[in-house]
Order: C-alpha cells, then structure tokens, then sequence
C-alpha cells in the first residue's frame, strides 16, 4: 500500500467496484478498502443468496397451484439445512472473485475498518494515505430500533443462516425485507406474522400492487399487523431454544378507539424495519463532511456539500436513491464518470430505473406510481389486466 493515491474508495461491493475500476482505466492510482467481505451486500448478504431462497418459495408456490393446472403435486417437506447450504454454494469464492477482478487491474486493496484523519486523509490498520477524491460505498446496515430487548431480533445476514426453519416468526417491520422472507417462511410451514406501525405495507409501491400482494400474503397465511406499535421484546424463561414474547399495541387511532396491549409469541423475531447508511464508523467530521447523522449532505453530482474532494455512492448515500443493487451500479458510474471527467459532472435521475419485491408473485415497478403521478399533476389513465389464470 502506497502512501499516497489518486483514488481511494472505501467499500468493495457494486457501488464501490464501478469507480475504482473506471479511475484505473483512466490510468489513475486507485485503493480500495473494505472492512468485511469483498463483494458487498448483494452478492453475499443480500440479492444472491436471498434469491436461492426465493427460487425455493417460487416451487412451493408452483407445487400448490398445481392442481389449477391439473398436476398431482404434493409438497411433503422442505430440507432447511440442505437448502442453506445450497445458498451457501452461491456465496462462496465471491470475495476472492471480486478481490482478484481489481487487483489483476492494478488496484491496490485493503482489509480492515477505515476512517477519516482530514479532508484527504483515510487511516487503515494504522497507517494514514492520502488521495484527491475518495469515495464513500460502504453500503448500508440493518436500521436498530429503541424497543426494550430489540438486540433479540435478528438482521437479515443472520436469516441467512438460520440452520433450522422456525415455527412460529414475527417480523417488525413490512418493508422489502420483512414481505420477501416472509413468503418465503410462509409457504415453507413457518407461522408468520409482521407487525408495521404505518397504516400499509410498502409504502414506496403502487397502491393497488400493495393490496394484491396483500391478499396473496393473507392467502398464504401471513398475518399482517397494520398501524401497531412495536414495544418490547422479552426472551422467555425456561423456555427451551429461543422462545420470544413480543409486545405491540394498536388502536388509539382516533378519541374513541382505546389503546390495546398485545402480546405474541415466537420462535425468532426478525428485524424488517429496513437498513441505513453504514457511515457512523467513518468519522466523518475529521473529513469535513456535512452529514445529519447518517445522511450525508450532497449535491446533484453525488459529491459531498462541505468537501468537494469526496463523492458518495450505492447504500451509503441515504439521502437520494432507493436501497437497490442496479442503483448502486448507477451511482457508482456517475461518480467514476464524474471523477474522470473533471469538469463534467453528471447527476443523477432515478425515475427509470426499475425495482421489484421477490415475492411470488413479484410485485415490480419502473416510473411513477399512480399515486405519485397524481400527485406530480400529470394526466395519466390506469389499465388493468389479469393474467393470474
């Protein structure tokens, strides 16, 4: 590791990947620096092994919709440890891959938990290199929520590699995450329910894409728990493996609806209450950079208010785009094209780029919604077509 680079970029997942690779291109020195895996979210804690997961809710949902077809197919059980470690097969030797990809084009890289000493300054493993323009791609991690016992819940890395599939699971929180894995445990037998505390699951989507895949969900036997509030988590005593109490009230929406404290219980309580900017460990004062706690202040061009000399990319920038891999990739090249390009900058525009939830179905979405449409005043006219049958 040199002292002094042109490039540095902390993170080595998609939105990190892009601009180290272009800066090299253009014959410029670049380090990459990653406190975990090479590889980032996605390819190892996220899409990829999350998908294999999928694939199996896709066939249990194929296997109970057979007999529409006039297939005799029955679903008698699912190997849990079996399909981990199938997941498992699609993981490893990514980190290598990744690291290998960039080191065989000349980038520099390193192992360990970065932060900033000054505007231009990044230490590592106890050694301080400079760079004119750094990028931050350190993605993001699961959002911790202040309830009594909430470190009892588990992220969604550690879904991941549960070994056994529980019985009963409770999920707060009916964003992307909660929706995807709960159809996934749902259809396997697991005993699901998903507490929200806004008055509707996914927020982000179309409308009338929500209530479908909210009549699917209650099909399927999910149960979710709208307009609640998530107040503690307690581990059961003497209870054999791990037994929770989660309790949650509703009601209290308006004078005459009196406030209700309910509890349930589970196997495991899973954390679905979305992710935030992995920033806190930067130190982002030292670098002079404006931030409003995880959110860093930028312009058009992705590049910090406060420090022209850093650019922010992928699950890091949490105050521009959505959570989304492809979104990542984007960000990642109109920082490399902004970096190269000097005095070109590029901003970015993501209202073509699609999204979809991996539930089966699959809810996907690209452009506005009806509602945002309405909201923005165009005129539009709305189409339905059933293709279900």
């Amino acid at each position: 590791m040199q002292q002094s680079y042109d490039v540095i970029v902390l993170g080595a997942g998609n939105a990190g990947f892009a601009p180290a690779g272009m800066a090299r291109e253009a014959g410029k020195s670049v380090l990459v620096i990653e406190g975990r895996d090479f590889g980032g979210t996605c390819a190892l804690r996220g899409c990829v092994p999350k998908k294999v997961l999928v694939a199996a809710g896709e066939t249990l949902n194929a296997i109970n919709d057979a007999a529409e077809h006039k297939i005799d197919a029955k679903f008698n059980a699912i190997d849990w440890p079996a399909l981990m470690m199938r997941k498992q097969t699609f993981v490893e030797g990514v980190p290598d891959m990744f690291e290998d990809s960039l080191t065989g084009r000349g980038i520099d890289t390193a192992h360990g938990q970065a932060k900033f000493t000054g505007r231009n300054e990044i230490q590592v493993n106890g050694e301080t290199v400079r760079a004119e323009r750094i990028v931050i791609a350190t993605g993001s991690k699961p959002r911790q929520l202040p309830i009594p016992g909430f470190e009892h819940a588990i992220d969604s890395d550690a879904i991941l590699e549960l070994s056994q599939r529980p019985d009963r699971l409770v999920f707060i929180g009916a964003g992307v995450i909660g929706l995807e894995f709960a159809h996934v445990f749902a259809r396997a037998g697991t005993d699901v329910i998903i507490l929200e505390v806004a008055d509707k699951p996914l927020a982000m989507l179309d409308q009338d894409i929500v209530a479908a895949l909210s009549e699917e969900s209650a099909r399927i036997g999910i149960g979710i728990r709208t307009g609640v509030m998530t107040k503690s988590i307690e581990k059961l005593e003497g209870v054999a493996g791990n037994g929770f109490k989660v309790t949650y009230e509703d009601g209290g929406a308006d004078e005459h609806q009196a406030i209700r404290a309910l509890t349930i219980e589970a196997d495991v309580v899973a954390n679905g209450a979305g992710r935030v900017a992995a920033v806190a460990d930067l130190d982002l004062d030292a670098g002079g950079i404006d931030h409003d706690g995880p959110v860093i202040k930028l312009n058009q061009h992705l590049q910090s208010t406060s420090n022209p000399a850093v650019y922010v990319a992928g699950d890091a920038n949490a105050g521009s785009g959505p959570q989304l891999s492809p979104v990542a990739t984007y960000e990642g090249r109109i920082v490399g094209n902004n970096i190269v390009g000097g005095n070109t900058p590029q901003s970015a525009d993501y209202l073509t780029i699609p999204s979809c939830v991996f539930t089966p179905p699959a809810a996907a979405s690209v452009g506005y919604s009806a509602q945002e449409a309405e909201a923005a005043g165009l005129e539009f006219e709305v189409k339905f077509n059933d293709l279900k049958d």
